[in-house]
């Protein structure tokens, strides 16, 4: 009986020769392939849910036995890492090398796809760290940032303090909102009569009702009718923040 210590340890898919095999006759099994695979696995994770998704039940959506599934992958982390690099292959990136782009630009539209792939997906935020995340699409996105940062005037030993002061950021918005997104759908409801539901549930207990009559004002001030409104509206200037204090301190040198 092997122990689990003496397993070899799990390092990432993209550092594996899983070679790409067919069936006996040397077609495709069923029609797969890892390209598909991944696809499938990608919408059941949106479908469902992180909790939900296993071997078993891909292979049913794709109407296959699970031992055809090993062919092309060996664990169930495998499948986790390939759908969260195609995630990441959602994203339009800039050319950071075009002539007379602003680097802000740049950075603000980086911010933002990151953003709308974390709402879009929920389940890549609990992904993300939990593997090496050296798939080629995440590897061309982190070039693409560390490019963009690169031409803000920092000093090089301040960029990666600047990627995590901005990605983090973005990292921590995105998956808020797509938690916000994900129980407003599991109780049937859309944003607005979500947000209108929580605000009246917290204004009848009363150790919230104080905290709320408080940032009441703040909420009002803040404006935008509707949730989403609401979001963008803070997510832009909380964006413009951290881009104006990197202007700040390039220009204090």
């Amino acid at each position: 009986m092997v122990r689990a210590a003496d397993r070899p340890a799990r390092y990432s898919v993209w550092r594996q020769e899983k070679p790409r095999r067919g069936g006996r006759s040397g077609g495709q099994l069923s029609g797969l392939d890892r390209d598909r695979i991944t696809e499938v696995s990608v919408r059941l994770l949106d479908a469902e849910g992180l909790a939900k998704f296993s071997m078993r039940r891909l292979a049913a959506e794709l109407n296959v036995t699970a031992m055809s599934v090993y062919w092309y992958v060996d664990t169930k982390d495998d499948l986790l890492e390939l759908a969260l690099d195609a995630a990441y292959g959602e994203m339009e990136l800039p050319d950071p090398t075009a002539a007379d782009v602003d680097w802000r630009a740049q950075l603000r539209e980086l911010a933002e796809q990151y953003r709308a792939v974390l709402v879009r997906h929920p389940w890549v935020s609990p992904l993300v760290g939990r593997y090496l995340n050296i798939g080629p699409n995440h590897l061309a996105f982190s070039r693409v940032v560390q490019q963009v940062v690169r031409r803000t005037g920092l000093p090089l030993h301040r960029l990666t303090s600047t990627i995590s002061a901005v990605f983090q950021f973005v990292y921590g918005y995105g998956t808020l909102e797509g938690h916000f997104d994900t129980r407003s759908a599991t109780l049937g409801m859309s944003r607005d009569e979500y947000f209108r539901h929580a605000v009246a549930e917290v204004s009848e207990t009363p150790a919230c009702a104080e905290v709320l009559q408080e940032s009441r004002e703040l909420m009002e001030a803040r404006g935008g009718d509707t949730v989403e409104e609401m979001m963008e509206r803070d997510f832009t200037y909380a964006l413009d923040l951290l881009i104006a204090g990197i202007e700040a301190l390039v220009e204090r040198g």
